[in-house]
C-alpha cells in the first residue's frame, strides 16, 4: 500500500516561519559600496540592509531585523563594526538578541554567540569589539591626517558636491512641502542620510518660502 506524501506548505512571505532562520544584516556607508560582499557565500533566508554611516544612530533596517527575528534564528553579520557603532552599542545589541535565544554570528571574527556562552566567548566579544572600534577610529585618524597633508601640499579639493546649488534649493523646497524622503532620495540619487541633512535646511526656511 502506497504511503501518502506529506503535504507541502508554502511559507507566507508576510509572516515569520515557525522554525529558525538565518537572517543576514549588512551596513554600507553610501550607495557606492557593494553590500553583496559582506555576506558573500553565506546562505541566508533574508537580508536587512542599512545604508548609513557607522556614526549614524538611525538604522531602520536593524530595528526592523530586531522586530523580525524569533527564538531559534541566527543573525549573520560580516563583522562586529557593521552591527555596532561602538563597543557599548555592540554589546547591547548582541545581549538583546542572545537573551531572546537568537544566535549571532560574525564572519570576519569567526565567532558565534548563543546566550549560553562560556566566559571565554564573552571575553572574545569584548576584546574583538574593542579592536574593531579601535580599527575604525584609527582609520578615521589616518584619513584626517591624509587630508591635512593634502591641504598642506595644496592638492586637497574637498568632498565632491553632490548637488548643484539649484538642485539643492529644489530638494530643500520639496522637503519643506512634505514630499516623501525616500522618493526624493531616489529621484536625486542620494542616500537617505544625505537627504536627512537637508531636512534641517527645509525647517529653517521662512514660512511660505516654498510657495
Amino acid at each position: 500500500m502506497l504511503q501518502a506524501m506529506p503535504k507541502v506548505v508554502k511559507p507566507n512571505a508576510t509572516h515569520h516561519p515557525p522554525k529558525g532562520q538565518t537572517v543576514g544584516y549588512a551596513r554600507v556607508s553610501s550607495f557606492e559600496q557593494n553590500e553583496n560582499r559582506q555576506l558573500e557565500g553565506m546562505e541566508v533566508d533574508r537580508v536587512f540592509l542599512d545604508k548609513a554611516s557607522g556614526k549614524n544612530i538611525q538604522r531602520p533596517q536593524l530595528e526592523a531585523l530586531m522586530k523580525f527575528v524569533r527564538e531559534g534564528d541566527t543573525v549573520v553579520c560580516h563583522s562586529m563594526d557593521r552591527l555596532g557603532r561602538n563597543l557599548v552599542d555592540l554589546r547591547k545589541t548582541v545581549g538583546e538578541l542572545t537573551s531572546r535565544k537568537i544566535g549571532v554570528r560574525f564572519i570576519k571574527e569567526n565567532l558565534t554567540l548563543t546566550g549560553d556562552d562560556s566566559p571565554m566567548a564573552t571575553l572574545l566579544l569584548n576584546m574583538m569589539g574593542s579592536f574593531a572600534e579601535f580599527e575604525v577610529a584609527w582609520s578615521r585618524e589616518r584619513q584626517r591626517e591624509g587630508i591635512e597633508l593634502a591641504k598642506r601640499d595644496g592638492v586637497y579639493k574637498g568632498r565632491k558636491r553632490l548637488l548643484t546649488p539649484d538642485r539643492a534649493a529644489e530638494l530643500t523646497r520639496r522637503l519643506g512641502l512634505g514630499e516623501s524622503k525616500a522618493a526624493l532620495a531616489r529621484e536625486f540619487q542620494l542616500d537617505r542620510t544625505t537627504v536627512y541633512r537637508y531636512i534641517g535646511r527645509a525647517k529653517a526656511q521662512p514660512e511660505g518660502a516654498g510657495k
